[in-house]
């Protein structure tokens, strides 16, 4: 195993650890201004293919494809494609068995499908009522794909899969750049094999996309480190601007470090740099704030309603809702309203430095944190005397200071917060393992290096026997080989330095084993089951408990507490929700009795199997849904008599129904292929449509149906009731339609005492 690691930085300090090993002294230190291939090419003793010389004829591009740079060891290329391929195979199994996923995406993606319009503004259905509460970015590559292959799982999930190998190929590069081929090749395998990535990088949230994005600005802000291009840091800014169109806010939480990072460690004048970064800022807005400033400028009238703001802003909704909000907890409109919800602060689970390691979190990410975070601290200390300019040190400061930027923002938040969010400290600690563990085998012959490896193979494998204890149930033998594995292995690196390179292969490759055991079981058992709803998380049931709506599943407060066989929440209204929901003569939820009949409650914060025979229509063919509350969390079940009804005469109307929440008319949007309008948004909470103008739309007969429950009804905060008042008045007006185990209104049939 060989690395590129010494090529930029001087030789450690004696005093605390020992020279290169004896395979690595051959390689000269270049300037930190050197290439990666003029440095290979500088070195006379380097053992690999000279790179060929100018003029020579080029191989043909299939074989230049699998072979890889020339002065490449052979296998690099080989293994480097293998990984890609066992993980777009991997994210590919059995994927259209999740059906439509999270409906409330897939219908987005079905109206920008259909019309660019809705394709533009991120509209929820064809006619554009109302948007998602984020921006379009993420959907955009499902609806180019369902425009061209149509409307079907695949085509929604297979661009998420590829964005997951996509992410591993730039982990890739970035770690080998300078670490070697081996170091990335661990790296992307971590990056692969961590549960909650291969959860998100087949599932239609916005996060697969994000993940990415802040791969890729990482890996360009390395590059601009070493050299001081210009060009580098600006393509940075880019990205991270059009990832702000993915995921807003989220998208910065790695700017501080990326941006002090180049501005400590470039090799230009620090003039120089301050301009730089000037110029990647200003692209850092031209790319994410074009799209805001159409938006913002646009007449209110003649586009969709923002969802997720109060007030019809998208600024709104960037600093408000997915904003402070989600740090102070005080987002308005959310499933626990504004004002801090109705239990406080802890609603979506403790807050704390170990967040990360608790019980709904740990099995997602945290299996390699540990190691993580020791090898983070052991390179800096490895290049503690380099200088200033340093790239191996710059790049354990990019992807550790992201690494840590975005850990200690996730344990803070005291709003909403679900585990799928981790995946984007994937990439990062993939990144760090790989980086760390490279930089200390070379230096295992002296005994600092050599401790800190056998550390962090100690760490993790009392760490995944930790988490695999959480889960008794699941595989209960896998933990003592773990656990026993793990500490043979950091025994021998121990002794790495002294007892030859076989018996310290030997060790490295057990402790490499012993440490993803564990978390390749998750990720195996994650791809063998579905995932539906918007709660989601990875591994085997009870992987993720508690939380609520956190936890996946249930509300907020408590993993086990409703939607589970029919019982409703606490609270007044047929739904079951704070502030109540439709009200009058039908005071049955047929809609959400049937979901909860589908088993899409929390179990101990974990998600239920809907029932055999869940609707494919609908987007819930089976499996894991994603959470209760009264159908505001999971699809509905859309029979073929509610599919009939709707459908019938449906060209003649701009909607064929409307429901209140978003998951809701998602459902039916989805089977019947018309627009239904998502009253309320994603939680019935926003003040869209107002009552004067559901009552117009009825007039001019725009709306055929009303479908009977669904979302938070009356909600909190602000206008969020209109949705209860548009829901009363429709039922006092209309005449009842029960179709098969639904109720709707006809908005065409008033009573005759309306």
């Amino acid at each position: 195993m060989t690395t590129q690691y010494d090529r930029t930085s001087p030789p450690p300090d004696p005093a605390d650890w020992a020279p290169p090993s004896p395979d690595a002294r051959h390689r000269a230190a270049p300037s930190s201004g050197t290439s990666h291939r003029a440095a290979s090419a500088s070195c006379p003793e380097d053992p690999r293919p000279a790179a060929p010389a100018p003029g020579a004829p080029r191989p043909p591009l299939a074989r230049r494809a699998w072979r890889g740079r020339p002065e490449d060891p052979r296998w690099v290329r080989p293994a480097f494609l293998g990984l890609l391929l066992v993980t777009g195979l991997l994210y590919l199994y059995d994927l259209s068995a999740s059906g439509y996923a999270n409906s409330f995406y897939s219908a987005a993606v079905q109206a920008g499908s259909q019309s660019w319009k809705a394709f533009f503004f991120g509209s929820l259905d064809a006619a554009n009522a109302i948007t998602v509460d984020k921006p379009p970015a993420a959907l955009w590559p499902m609806e180019l794909s369902v425009r061209i292959f149509g409307l079907n799982p695949w085509a929604i999930l297979v661009p998420e899969v590829l964005m997951g190998v996509a992410t591993v190929a730039v982990v890739y590069a970035g770690v080998r750049r300078r670490f070697g081929p081996a170091a990335g090749l661990i790296a992307g395998t971590v990056l692969a094999l961590t549960p909650v990535a291969a959860l998100m990088f087949r599932f239609n949230n916005p996060d697969a996309l994000l993940a990415l994005l802040m791969s890729v600005a990482c890996y360009l802000v390395v590059r601009a480190v070493e050299d001081g291009r210009t060009r580098w840091l600006v393509w940075a800014g880019a990205v991270i601007g059009f990832a702000f169109l993915a995921k807003t806010l989220q998208a910065f939480l790695i700017l501080p470090a990326l941006a002090l990072v180049y501005g400590v460690c470039a090799p230009v004048r620090l003039r120089r740099r301050l301009g730089q970064l000037a110029l990647a800022t200003a692209a850092l807005v031209v790319s994410g704030g074009w799209w805001v400033a159409v938006v913002e400028l646009w007449p209110a009238s003649s586009r969709p309603y923002v969802g997720g703001s109060q007030h019809n802003s998208f600024l709104e909704l960037t600093f408000g809702y997915n904003g402070l909000g989600r740090l102070n907890g005080e987002e308005t409109g959310s499933v626990g309203g504004g004002g801090g919800g109705m239990g406080g602060g802890g609603q979506w689970g403790e807050t704390g430095w170990d967040r990360m390691f608790n019980s709904e979190i740990g099995g997602q990410i945290s299996w390699l944190l540990p190691a993580a975070l020791i090898l983070l601290v052991a390179g800096l200390a490895v290049t503690r005397r380099a200088a200033r300019t340093d790239a191996a040190r710059a790049s354990f400061l990019v992807w550790g200071g992201s690494l840590l930027m975005t850990a200690a923002v996730f344990s803070c938040m005291a709003g909403i917060f679900h585990q799928y969010y981790t995946v984007a400290l994937a990439p990062y600690l993939a990144a760090v393992v790989g980086m760390g563990a490279a930089a200390l085998w070379e230096r295992r012959h002296g005994i600092g290096a050599s401790l800190a490896l056998a550390a962090a193979a100690t760490a993790t494998a009392a760490w995944g026997y930790v988490l695999l204890d959480r889960t008794p149930d699941y595989l209960p033998w896998l933990k003592w080989p773990v656990l026993v594995g793990g500490l043979v292995a950091a025994l021998g690196l121990v002794l790495a330095g002294r007892a030859g390179r076989r018996v310290a292969l030997a060790a490295a490759g057990l402790g490499l084993v012993a440490a993803l055991a564990g978390p390749t079981a998750y990720t195996l058992s994650t791809v063998q089951e579905p995932h539906t709803g918007s709660i989601v998380t990875a591994g085997p049931a009870g992987a993720g408990m508690g939380g609520g709506p956190g936890g996946g599943g249930g509300f907020p407060g408590g993993g086990n507490q409703q939607g589970r066989q029919g019982q409703a929440p606490p609270g007044g209204g047929t739904d079951g929700f704070p502030g109540g929901g439709p009200t009058g003569r039908n005071n049955q939820n047929n809609q959400n009795n049937q979901n909860n009949q589908g088993g899409q409650g929390g179990q101990n914060g974990r998600t239920l199997p809907v029932a055999p025979g869940g609707s494919a229509e609908s987007g819930t063919p089976g499996g894991r849904a994603g959470g209760g509350m009264g159908g505001l969390l999971g699809g509905a079940n859309v029979d073929s008599e509610a599919k009939a009804l709707l459908a019938a005469d449906a060209d003649d109307y701009t909607w064929a129904a409307a429901a209140v929440g978003a998951q809701n008319a998602a459902s039916y949007q989805l089977a019947t292929g018309e627009p239904v309008m998502a009253i309320g948004g994603f939680n019935g909470t926003d003040p869209s449509p107002t009552l004067g103008r559901f009552q117009q739309y009825v007039t001019e007969g725009k709306i055929h149906y009303f479908v009977a429950g669904g979302g938070m009804g009356g909600g909190r905060g602000g206008d969020s009731g209109t949705s209860a008042q548009i829901a009363s008045w429709v039922e006092e007006n209309f005449t009842e339609v029960t179709v098969g185990s639904a109720t709707f209104y006809d908005l065409t049939q008033p009573t005759t005492d309306g």
